[in-house]
C-alpha cells in the first residue's frame, strides 16, 4: 500500500498522470489487512494497550483482560450483523466504486470475516491455554 502510494504521488507530481483509482485500491487493502489480522491479533494477545492499572493494582490485570473478551464477543457480533445488513444492501443496490467499478461486496468481504473470526478468537481466549 505504501508503494502505491508512494508511485501516485510521484507520477502526480512528475508526469501529471497519477494511478486511476488508486483511493479505491487503498481502501480496499486496508480493509483486508485490518479486519483479516483481526483473529490473529485476539489469539496472540497483541492488541494495543495502555497498562495503567498494571503497576497500580497487578491482581486485577487477569481479571480486567477477561472482561475485555467478554465484551468484545457481543460487540464483534453486533458489528458483524450490521455489517452484514450493510453488505445485503450494496448486493441489492449494485453498489460499485466511482473510479474502477469494483463492487462493493469486495469491500465488505474481508470485513465480515475478520469480525466473525474476531469474535470465535475471543470466544477462544475466554478459556485458559494450560501450559506444562
Amino acid at each position: 500500500m505504501m508503494l502505491l502510494t508512494v508511485a501516485d504521488v510521484v507520477l502526480r507530481a512528475v508526469a501529471n498522470q497519477p494511478i486511476r483509482g488508486m483511493f479505491e485500491i487503498v481502501e480496499l487493502l486496508l480493509a483486508c489487512t485490518f479486519f483479516l489480522a483481526l483473529p490473529a491479533v485476539f489469539l496472540r494477545d497483541e492488541h494495543l494497550v495502555v497498562d495503567v492499572i498494571d503497576p497500580l493494582a497487578p491482581r486485577w490485570v487477569p481479571l480486567l483482560r477477561r472482561s475485555a473478551e467478554i465484551i468484545a464477543i457481543p460487540v464483534l457480533g453486533l458489528m458483524a450483523w450490521e455489517g452484514w445488513k450493510a453488505a445485503q444492501e450494496t448486493l441489492v443496490f449494485h453498489d460499485v466504486t466511482s473510479d474502477l467499478s469494483i463492487h462493493r461486496i469486495l469491500y465488505w468481504i474481508p470485513v465480515l470475516f475478520g469480525l466473525v473470526g474476531g469474535a470465535a478468537a475471543a470466544v477462544v481466549m475466554l478459556f485458559p491455554k494450560n501450559e506444562k
